[in-house]
């Protein structure tokens, strides 16, 4: 499924700016969503939650931005834009 390829990788990308920052624990992540990357806010929540489960993230805080831009070149993609960290 294309949507939890997607989430394996922005969780393996937030995962890995942790450890570069030897964080202890993220206390935020901001995530920028794609308007065709088929997952809605409460769905990337929901499944966030079950994937950052055992990690660093779990707990942090998700902050999402929606873009409504379907022609942007990005569009069907997920992005981490930062972390806060402990």
């Amino acid at each position: 499924m294309h949507e939890e390829a997607l989430l394996r990788d922005l969780v393996r990308k937030a995962l890995e700016v942790a450890r570069q920052e030897r964080a202890g624990r993220v206390t935020r992540v901001r995530i920028w969503v794609g308007a065709l990357s088929h997952l809605a806010g409460p769905e990337l929540e929901a499944r966030w939650t079950h994937a950052v489960r055992g990690t660093a993230l779990e707990g942090a805080r998700v902050d999402l931005e929606l873009s409504p831009d379907r022609t942007d070149p990005n569009a069907e993609a997920v992005m981490l834009r930062s972390l806060d960290v402990d």
